[in-house]
């Protein structure tokens, strides 16, 4: 632990930069309240979307970091802001009349269109809480609806009363003119309606801590700020609840990033200190548009654990957190395969190398061994060359190639072997496309075959390579890329391929040999 400490102070790891700052923060005294927090929030106007899950994972990763580098305890906060109004109908779920009638209405006020839950909130929470149980997430879960009602929240809610003309100060410098003319920190939830309104103040009494304005029909009310009657718009609520909360840490997309003197002078103004930020880049999807949760483009949590693992999704939110990610499913396979690469790279490296491998983040620290002995993209080429309908289907090949494999003992290639057969029909075999080969191409793949057909020697992945390259080679290929392309194009209908040397040795030489007669008879395509 001490080596690995060591070389943590030094990681070039962006969790570990991460938690030095947070170290940073607390080197002079430790925290008041006894423990650092970590917060992430979720607006629960639609499905929770799988950008939601990288935030929680990825402050999970500071928040390992910080652990490793710092003996203060820790704490993990998902806020929902489930008391926000609900502005528009998400596109992706049903009863879409019905929710059009309980516009503005907070979420957790709004009927289940789902028929599950006692509201569209809790609906919401539900599922999210179920995405980050799945991963095995250390985490309390706060219900803004909850916070607001309790008390919680109310010493807060009195001091903005107290100080409104400093906040409004703070929000009108961003604000347009028009907007500007109407706008309150303050949102009053209509006492017989129910619905949030966005309407100007016309009295706020900070020593009695009660609003007065107008609603939408001219009748005046007088409401207490406590006691869930009202809620802070959202760019004050960010401030208000850091200083509440005593928050250490959050991160957020890079949408939030212009309002982040905002959220902290609204956290100033209330008392707070602003806790460290870190601004993550956006995913999109594959049109390059941004995932959103009330339109469901993208691929959601559910899909991408349909066709790999959790520890695959968990390596592809670790790169590159500051980089947009094209989020589709086509970058499963390399996910995959990146995360066991590292895996197996992990007990060869010392302390500095492993705190910065991807993999310790992942599973703060307890790395277990790979069993992956066969890539996933060449368990995607065996299911396509075998026409594999089942996993069983693959083992028959997958023992041949490793006697010492089996289910039992191998569970994570077992589980590839299952998502590889799933990916392949839904993804692959749907956009293959086979060609004839030319006539130079012809006469190598020929080739090919009778060297094959007439090999006695060892069958491993380098003795078959070796095969491959020298046809290649003997056919003037140049480069020989070239050559390997045309093998895909021709027997696997793609362009891009595994090791072909490792793929025959797995899916077996007479087999291989099978399969070249056959696409030289133009039966592939």
């Amino acid at each position: 632990m001490s080596d690995l400490r060591d070389a943590a102070m030094s990681a070039k790891a962006w969790p570990f930069e991460e938690a030095r700052r947070l170290v940073k923060r607390y080197e002079k005294a430790p925290p008041a309240n006894g423990y650092v927090l970590f917060e992430t929030g979720y607006g629960p106007s639609g499905l929770p979307h799988i950008g939601t899950f990288g935030e929680v994972l990825r402050t999970t990763m500071v928040r390992r970091a910080f652990e490793l580098l710092s003996d203060i305890p820790t704490k993990l906060i998902c806020f929902s802001d489930d008391l926000d109004g609900m502005r528009k109908v998400p596109g992706n779920v049903p009863q879409q009349d019905m929710l059009q009638e309980h516009l503005q209405r907070p979420l957790t006020s709004v009927p289940d269109p789902f028929g599950t839950h006692e509201s569209f909130g809790h609906h919401n929470n539900a599922m999210l809480r179920r995405f980050l149980d799945t991963f095995g997430f250390d985490y309390e879960f706060y219900s803004a609806r909850e916070f607001y009602a309790s008390g919680q929240f109310d010493e807060i809610l009195l001091l903005a009363a107290k100080r409104y003309d400093k906040l409004m100060e703070i929000m009108l410098k961003s604000l347009r003119e028009e907007r500007a003319a109407t706008y309150s920190i303050f949102l009053p939830i209509h006492p017989e309606t129910g619905r949030v309104l966005y309407v100007p103040m016309k009295n706020v009494d900070g020593e009695k801590g009660e609003i007065t304005f107008d609603d939408e029909d001219g009748r005046e009310w007088t409401l207490p700020v406590t006691g869930g009657n009202v809620k802070l718009q959202w760019k004050p609520d960010f401030g208000a609840r850091w200083a509440a909360l005593g928050v250490d840490f959050e991160m957020y997309g890079k949408e939030h990033a212009t309002n982040e003197k905002i959220y902290d002078a609204i956290c100033r103004a209330l008392g707070g200190t602003p806790p460290n930020h870190f601004s993550y880049e956006l995913f999109l999807d594959d049109q390059g548009q941004k995932i959103s949760k009330s339109s469901g483009n993208g691929i959601s949590i559910d899909e991408w654990l349909t066709y790999a693992s959790t520890e695959s999704l968990a390596y592809f939110m670790y790169q590159k957190p500051k980089t947009a990610k094209r989020m589709y499913f086509d970058v499963i396979p390399k996910a995959v395969d990146e995360y066991h690469q590292q895996l197996r790279a992990y007990p060869t490296q010392d302390a500095k190398a492993q705190v910065n491998n991807a993999v310790w983040h992942i599973h703060g620290g307890d790395v277990p061994e790979s069993k992956m002995v066969v890539p996933f993209s060449m368990l995607l080429n065996l299911a396509s060359a075998a026409g594999a309908e089942d996993k069983d289907a693959m083992w028959g090949f997958i023992r041949r190639y490793a006697p010492d494999a089996s289910p039992d003992t191998h569970q994570d290639l077992d589980q590839a072997a299952g998502f590889a057969v799933k990916y392949y029909e839904d993804f692959v075999k749907p956009t293959k496309v086979f060609r004839a080969p030319d006539e130079k191409e012809r006469a190598a793949m020929q080739d090919l075959a009778d060297r094959l057909r007439a090999h006695d020697g060892e069958t491993d992945d380098e003795s078959l390579q070796t095969i491959v390259f020298a046809v290649g080679k003997d056919h003037g290929f140049d480069p020989l890329r070239d050559w390997f392309k045309a093998l895909y194009e021709v027997l696997l209908g793609q362009s891009q391929g595994p090791r072909f040397g490792g793929f025959v040795a797995l899916y077996g030489v007479k087999e291989s040999v099978e399969l070249i007669e056959r696409g030289l008879a133009g039966e592939l395509g």
